[in-house]
């Protein structure tokens, strides 16, 4: 006897429909699952006969053989243990199943036949809907998180008893239905308890973090201990522009697949913000395993990746940011298979300018006690390659005690982001057929088309390229802000003021070439 059901699995952050065989023949009462099962797979078959007997269905004494399909391609969790249970009563015919067959079950089951929660439902209900599936069975916890992909209709169960009530079929069944409208709009963003309001003085590094949200470009902030560098990138999420319903679709599918999607009312709606320590490692940054998963870099897919002290982190870590930073997805590969994360975010990072932290910034009670050759190593922690692809490298000084007791008020997160967002509906008219929503997206022809100079200014970045001995990214990175810079001024042309100002934004550069000298 053959029966089959549809289930999915997990191939980095998206989904990809299996399809699950069972067959029934004489012979030696045993279980086998064929199809490149991991070790969690292959245990699910004392699960899934614990459950069947503890339900009152009986466990075929015959020779059943499971087939996930594809063959070729790894299968792990224990989201099969559902569509394997199904499949084998279907087959024996304790259930009727065949208005099933078009439907997409996922669950893990307890050896008491409740139906556990599997993570990475929205990315393998979003691929089974791309196969023309329509219909979906998943574990009670989580209908809320299927509901999600509109156009599903979606079936929760919390126990196999529930599949047949007086011999009924499965679709006939009391089961939980949760549609979602197609005009169900995004939660609200929530209010942040911290705003920019805060930050004392400081205006030319706001300016920077504001050029920064409104392009999406990286950024690096250099100053002495104290001068509120972690203060001011914590505040970066208050200005960053809504995201769309897509960005959120994306950004949800990533942390659902890495178990760590709570709220499974709606999508996730704001950027996320992921601040690691500086013990990661290259695996926990980038992604990795045995099977990989998603690291940290992906886990800041569309929202801000926040490295604190940058030089503290192993440079081999670091290393592996700059493949990323460019192509805007990191490919993992394994024996086996080839992954592919996505990884379009903003570097964020603060530094001292020294060790001690006080070069450049000396005060009697806080000298710099560095030596030179000690400064140069420090920094040399960073590469050239790295730096070239931050775009704003601003200096935050200190404050000076008459700015701390300034009576006037600050400029707040508010009025930042109307001007952000007054800048992001600038470039999505101005990129709404190429493919790219930021200025910081630009690159080839896009950059050439977008970021023409008027003359003066094309001779001021002329004559800065050949002084700061700038690289050709850097330079392309300069014509981004430079950019932005006109956008938020209301500029159709970059005019030689707006180079100059992104000039400004390169203070590592510049200092580099003041050592030269």
């Amino acid at each position: 006897m053959y029966g089959k059901v549809i289930s999915a699995c997990l191939h980095g952050v998206e989904g990809k429909l299996v399809e699950v065989e069972v067959d029934l023949s004489n012979g030696l009462p045993q279980m086998n699952i064929v199809g490149l099962p991991d070790s969690a797979v292959k245990e699910s078959m004392e699960r899934v006969r614990a459950a069947i007997k503890n339900c009152g269905y009986t466990f075929p004494l015959q020779r059943i053989t499971v087939n996930l399909a594809p063959a070729d391609v790894r299968k792990e969790g224990a989201a099969f243990d559902l569509a394997i249970a199904l499949g084998i009563l279907s087959t024996s015919g304790q259930l009727v199943l065949e208005q099933l067959q078009d439907t997409l079950i996922l669950g893990e089951l307890a050896l008491d036949g409740s139906v556990r929660p599997v993570p990475g439902v929205l990315s393998m209900m979003a691929n089974a809907k791309e196969k023309g599936i329509q219909r979906v069975i998943v574990p009670r916890h989580n209908a809320e998180e299927a509901a999600l992909i509109a156009g599903m209709s979606v079936s929760s169960l919390a126990h196999i008893s529930e599949l047949q009530q007086d011999k009924l079929l499965v679709n006939n069944i009391n089961i939980s239905h949760y549609l979602l409208n197609s005009d169900k709009k995004k939660e609200s963003i929530h209010a942040y308890s911290e705003d920019y309001s805060d930050v004392c003085g400081q205006l030319h590094v706001k300016r920077a973090l504001m050029i920064c949200a409104a392009g999406m470009h990286n950024i690096m902030l250099l100053g002495p201990p104290g001068t509120g560098k972690t203060m001011l990138v914590k505040r970066l999420p208050t200005i960053l522009p809504d995201m769309t319903e897509q960005e959120s679709l994306d950004v949800t599918k990533i942390y659902s697949a890495s178990g760590k999607f709570s709220d499974r009312s709606s999508l996730i709606s704001k950027r996320p913000f992921r601040m690691p320590h500086h013990t990661i490692s290259a695996a926990g940054l980038v992604g990795g395993g045995t099977i990989p998963k998603p690291g940290e870099i992906s886990l800041a897919h569309r929202g801000v990746l926040f490295l604190d002290e940058l030089p503290e982190f192993s440079r081999a870590v670091l290393e592996v940011l700059r493949q990323p930073l460019e192509d805007r997805h990191v490919t993992i590969g394994r024996a086996r298979a080839v992954y592919s994360f996505p990884a379009q975010f903003i570097m964020a990072a603060s530094m001292n300018p020294c060790p001690c932290g006080y070069f450049g910034a000396e005060t009697t009670s806080h000298p710099c006690t560095c030596s030179p050759l000690k400064i140069e190593h420090y920094r040399s922690k960073i590469s050239g390659p790295l730096l070239d692809r931050i775009d704003l490298q601003v200096e935050v000084p200190r404050i000076d005690y008459g700015q701390i007791l300034e009576a006037q008020p600050q400029l707040s997160s508010i009025e930042m982001k109307e001007q952000v967002d007054r800048v992001r509906h600038i470039q999505l008219e101005r990129y709404q057929n190429c493919g790219i929503m930021f200025n910081g997206e630009l690159s080839g022809k896009l950059l050439k088309i977008h970021c023409k100079l008027q003359t003066d200014a094309e001779m001021l970045l002329r004559k800065s390229f050949e002084i700061l001995g700038l690289s050709v990214r850097a330079y392309d990175r300069v014509l981004k802000i430079a950019r932005t810079i006109a956008d938020i001024e209301e500029s159709v042309h970059i005019e030689s003021q707006h180079v100059a100002e992104a000039l400004q934004y390169r203070s590592l550069d510049k200092k580099t070439h003041s050592r030269a000298y």
